[in-house]
């Protein structure tokens, strides 16, 4: 009771505890994601996955885990010492920093930030960095081809995914995220903004290096992208930030399109019921994203990049012109289901046509110019 009243009292130790808690909990949501994600990954492809660790393989994440830990550190010969090091921090420690202003339920956060939509934004932008970092001072060919693609990728495929986020920021009129929480008491902001949430969905593939958007990282194509060279515990943290980013964008996906711990009971089913409820969005949004790394095929470089700046961009641009119309001139809440709606189908059926239809040409010496591949 002492220890508990000393801990509420002091604003800086009860943020130190609620962060030791979250890295606590960070590394342990990473190895049982990852064993679901076998799980999940076994079961679309018709096999059984991990059996072998502990009861249906439950203690495989667990072994991995020892393994990495003690695997021997090695680094390049040729590599820029510095550079190479600090890589996987400027990766991992941003998308801890940003978890940090992400509330679970009403009361279960780290901080409650009035502009926690900016910050988070701001902050998970600092992991572009870290890719370039790490193909740059591997001193590998790979390596820094993997690392100018990730860092083109994610550039591009972080505006429409602000865009986004920005849309539903100007329908709350607020960037703190309980506020815009409690404006979806009666309907979740998906509802008002299906384009944005499309937009959102996409670029959080892109952003998370999943299929079909996983070219940076291609065995096939760089041998495994920026993180080549990395072995060990250095290694790991690469996997680690890429788990606790997926449950990032899994969690504020949640919270600004699908009412978070509000809807649709309105809050009144008390912190536990909130912590389920959030879950249970969380974990649609992280199925989600496992389903597609085990369905979808890979987009070469130029098609990925085309779909970003030729499709994605112009409809996040049309989805804050919407926005503005609608909030300028008071139009019905109605509106903006009807037009973002009509958005988001535009946009499924020119990526389904540009699907259909894009594709690389040859020449073959006997039948002539063929088409073949696709953007899907």
């Amino acid at each position: 009771m002492f220890l508990a009243n000393l801990v509420s009292s002091n604003p800086w130790l009860e943020s130190l505890v609620r962060l030791g808690v979250v890295g606590v909990l960070l590394p342990l949501s990473v190895i049982i994601l990852s064993w679901l994600e076998r799980k999940v990954l076994g079961r679309l492809q018709v096999r059984l996955g991990p059996m072998r660790v502990g009861p249906y393989g439950v203690l495989q994440g667990v072994a991995d885990t020892v393994k990495l830990l003690t695997k021997e550190d090695l680094r390049p010969q040729t590599a820029d010492r510095w550079t190479f090091e600090l890589a996987p921090f400027v990766i991992v420690v941003p998308v801890i920093m940003a978890i940090v202003a992400l509330p679970f339920t009403a009361d279960l956060f780290v901080r409650n930030l009035a502009l926690g939509l900016f910050y988070i934004i701001a902050v998970t932008s600092l992991s572009i960095v870290g890719f370039v970092m790490a193909g740059w001072g591997s001193d590998n060919k790979y390596a820094l081809l993997g690392g100018v693609r990730a860092g083109a990728q994610l550039i591009s495929y972080e505006i429409p995914l602000v865009m986004a986020i920005v849309a539903v920021a100007m329908l709350g009129q607020t960037l703190n995220l309980n506020a815009i929480v409690a404006l979806q008491d009666d309907t979740p902001f998906i509802a008002y903004q299906p384009l944005a949430f499309l937009l959102f969905t996409i670029a959080g593939l892109a952003e998370l290096y999943r299929q079909p958007f996983d070219i940076p990282v291609a065995e096939s194509e760089v041998v495994g992208g920026p993180f080549v060279e990395y072995s060990g515990i250095r290694w790991s943290m690469f996997q680690m930030g890429e788990f606790v980013s997926m449950v990032l964008i899994s969690i504020l996906g949640s919270l600004i399109f699908l009412g978070g711990w509000i809807w649709p009971f309105n809050g009144d089913i008390g912190p536990l019921g909130q912590a389920a409820l959030m879950s249970v969005k969380t974990f649609a949004f992280i199925l989600f994203f496992m389903w597609m790394r085990g369905s979808m095929p890979r987009l070469r470089i130029d098609q990925m990049m085309s779909l970003c700046w030729q499709l994605l961009l112009p409809f996040a641009f049309l989805q804050i012109i919407i926005n503005g119309l609608v909030l300028v001139y008071d139009w019905p809440d109605w509106t903006l289901s009807v037009l973002s709606g009509a958005g988001a189908l535009a946009a499924v059926y020119l990526i389904y046509r540009a699907a259909r239809q894009q594709g690389v040409t040859y020449e073959p010496a006997v039948t002539g110019r063929q088409r073949v591949g696709s953007v899907l």
